[in-house]
């Protein structure tokens, strides 16, 4: 692949798109981003706060610590923490410099003021609107599609910013994915000029390798880490999904650490690359092969989660469980081969995981994703596969990454319903 190919500018900027900084889960920080900016709107402190969130997004907000709020949760926590504290041209980092005054404030907002959620009723599986009002004055502000998508804002009824596909086009904004397949993504990271992503994928090894460091210090969540490293032992098969879930852990808890994510989820970017960085350090392997590696497995995350869409009831840490044995492979010196049979001997092995919203069972669940990803990696070193015609497996890796796509996206569209309806108590 050259430097002058459409592809490879393409996948250039998918990895600017999406491995970017957040800190905590990101869909209450999409709350929070979108109530921050609707605040900056209004102009003036506001009295009343309406959230309208699609089902899905309800479902990732419900059970999850926000960041620096002083381990509140919920809807309602996250848009006032954005309204009373939050900068919004931090994105999706908007709480990030919350204080014991603004804290303060979260609360004494959340006392005294009338803040309400209601579901949405778009049909859009990623939609919320944030309206905040003081007196007749009023401003809002619309995020479809992905997280930091804002696609429509009024004041006082005058629309001042409007998508005209915004209703339509789920890529809003983004880089076409469409061209995103297993050989290009190898055959880019062979050729790419790493001067071009190295601070990306550095960001990325800081961030990441610094949350999963807390993880294990500290007393975060279900402590996934520390028990699987204290009943398996050090080895690293066991460090690399340690550490990963000790990161998830941690994150799910409101640690204020960032993450870089990867497919909209800092559970994705950490299980992309928490376990290949591990495996770098434990080969020996120079910088510039872990930054291909890491280009291999995020873009493997990547063009895997595009078919499923980014919210499902299809646990995304599987996607990033296989990008992880995919980076492993490369390490390995693994390419074509290698990898393509990596990856489709581990969705083979745990594509029934599902998504029932962020909490502290999503760092097991990344646990086990990246060990299916490992595995599938060790099948076939050792002369082991799985073929065409096993269950939804089917000859050739797009195939089978088609296949996990339409399992996701329409296959999974009632469970998606059922898991939200048991969470709600429905």
């Amino acid at each position: 692949m050259q430097a002058t190919d459409k592809a490879y500018q393409a996948y250039l900027n998918i990895l600017r798109e999406e491995l970017v900084p957040a800190m905590g889960c990101t869909e209450p920080i999409a709350i929070a981003y979108a109530a921050a900016r609707a605040r900056e709107v209004l102009g003036v402190p506001p009295e009343r706060v309406l959230i309208e969130a699609s089902r899905n997004i309800i479902k990732n907000v419900k059970s999850v610590v926000v960041p620096n709020t002083g381990h509140l949760k919920g809807i309602e926590a996250s848009a006032v923490a954005g309204i009373v504290a939050g900068n919004a041209d931090k994105a999706l980092e908007v709480l990030s410099a919350i204080d014991d005054a603004g804290r303060r404030k979260i609360t004494e907002f959340l006392d005294s003021k009338e803040v309400k959620v209601m579901e949405s009723t778009s049909g859009l599986t990623f939609d919320l609107v944030v309206t905040v009002s003081a007196g007749e004055a009023q401003a809002t502000v619309q995020i479809s599609h992905y997280h930091t998508n804002i696609v429509l804002i009024t004041k006082n009824n005058v629309v001042i910013y409007k998508h005209q596909d915004c209703a339509e086009v789920e890529t809003l904004n983004l880089t076409d994915r469409s061209i995103m397949n297993v050989r290009d993504i190898i055959a880019f990271a062979e050729a790419v000029d790493l001067k071009e992503v190295e601070e990306l994928l550095q960001r990325q090894i800081d961030f990441n390798m610094a949350i999963a460091e807390e993880g294990l210090k500290g007393d975060w969540g279900a402590n996934i880490g520390s028990v699987l490293l204290d009943t398996w032992g050090n080895d690293i098969k066991v460090r690399a999904k340690a550490l990963a879930a000790a990161a998830s852990d941690a994150r799910m808890s409101g640690c204020d650490l960032p993450v870089v994510i990867a497919s909209g989820s800092g559970n994705q970017g950490i299980s992309a690359s928490v376990p290949v960085i591990e495996y770098a350090k434990e080969l020996g392997s120079d910088q510039a092969t872990l930054f291909r590696a890491l280009i291999v497995s995020n873009l493997v995350t990547i063009h895997q989660k595009t078919g499923i869409g980014r919210l499902s009831a299809y646990c995304g840490a599987v996607s990033a469980g296989c990008g992880a044995g995919a980076g492993i492979a490369w390490l390995h010196g693994g390419r074509f081969e290698e990898i393509a049979h990596t990856i489709v001997n581990a969705l083979a092995t745990v594509s029934g995981i599902i998504c029932d919203g962020a909490k502290p069972s999503c760092a097991a669940k990344i646990a086990a994703s990246v060990d299916a990803g490992i595995l599938g990696f060790y099948m076939f070193e050792k002369g082991q596969q799985f073929y065409g015609g096993d269950g939804i497996v089917t000859k050739g890796v797009e195939n089978t990454i088609y296949n996990i796509g339409r399992l996701g996206r329409e296959g999974m569209r009632e469970t998606d319903r059922e898991i939200i309806r048991i969470m709600l108590g429905e």
